[in-house]
């Protein structure tokens, strides 16, 4: 299936530009010319090079770090194709920042995942599509409508074509990614492990229990996010501890903060599986580190979106 009417346009900031381009190639359009840089004191600039009257606009950019300049410049395309008169500007956001400032965990904390929600609303935008939000509830943060794509397919897929079918214990590093883990288990036919932890304070993480028989099998751990890598990486050298055969790390979002590379090097994982929503630079690619695209994904999605078709479609049995 391939993309039919003309009037849908791609178009990206700087974020991630290399996910845009095979977006772009899966749909069969080049990506729209634009420029996004900064004036000389660091303001954003955008400039589109190409008419969007009357166009169906997607806007590929995860806001990953820097979080804070890809927001803006997300923001300010949107405006942008608003003030040029697009008939649709959709937001498509693999990697949504600010995701995990979802609620209030103590007084007088904001919430900063609704206030984003709300800046791009209040941009222009008319529908989002995110990847794997750290929190569903942030649908109901947005007053249009978001298609909210699971990155579990995709890994899943690619476990099975390790031959790890009906033969690995899938964990979940937490109690909050027991529902991702079980859908995991459930493709891979696997049996379900979960790690009982307690967080002391943000990006430190104590394990205190593993609830599941790991010993004789290999492990896959699997998360939304992998940020400083504390937790994995803490979670993996306790399944070989507990007599894991193998440990097998992955995620959605690669973040990589801090200390994560170094870390994730030292840990005894036999692989490390991620997806392209956050750019990895090329010299900081692990040896064991595979990276599998979203791509088809996402680029289904936007064809369905554009043709006023299912999107869950892609996603039931």
């Amino acid at each position: 299936m391939k993309a039919s009417r003309w009037r849908m346009k791609l178009f990206t900031a700087n974020a991630n530009p290399q996910l845009a381009a095979e977006i772009a190639s899966y749909l069969g359009i080049p990506v729209g010319d634009a420029k996004v840089g900064r004036f000389s004191d660091g303001e954003i600039s955008c400039v589109i090079d190409e008419s969007v009257r009357g166009v169906d606009v997607f806007v590929v950019q995860p806001t990953c770090p820097p979080v804070n300049e890809n927001l803006m410049e997300l923001l300010i395309m949107i405006d942008a194709f608003r003030r040029a008169s697009a008939s649709r500007i959709n937001a498509v956001i693999p990697y949504y920042g600010y995701g995990r400032q979802d609620r209030k965990t103590r007084a007088r904390d904001p919430i900063t995942a609704k206030l984003i929600s709300n800046l791009i609303v209040e941009a222009g935008a008319h529908r989002v599509v995110a990847v794997d939000l750290h929190a569903t509830q942030i649908q109901g943060f947005f007053d249009i409508p978001v298609d909210h794509l699971p990155g579990v397919p995709t890994i899943a897929e690619y476990f099975k074509k390790q031959g790890l079918v009906n033969k690995a214990v899938v964990l979940s590093p937490d109690v909050g990614g027991v529902t991702r883990a079980r859908n995991l288990a459930a493709q891979l036919e696997s049996p379900l492990a979960i790690v009982d932890k307690r967080r002391p304070a943000p990006n430190v993480s104590e394990i205190m229990n593993v609830i599941g028989d790991v010993k004789g099998k290999p492990v896959i751990i699997i998360d939304d996010i992998i940020d400083t890598a504390g937790t994995l990486c803490t979670a993996a050298e306790v399944m070989m501890e507990k007599g894991a055969t193998a440990v097998y790390g992955c995620c959605t979002h690669p973040v990589f903060s801090g200390p994560a590379f170094e870390r994730l090097a030292k840990a005894p994982f036999k692989e490390i599986v991620i997806t392209n929503t956050i750019p990895i630079p090329e010299g900081k690619k692990l040896p064991n580190m595979t990276v599998l695209s979203v791509a088809p994904l996402v680029g289904e999605a936007i064809l369905r979106i554009h043709e006023d078709l299912s999107v869950s479609k892609l996603f039931e049995a």
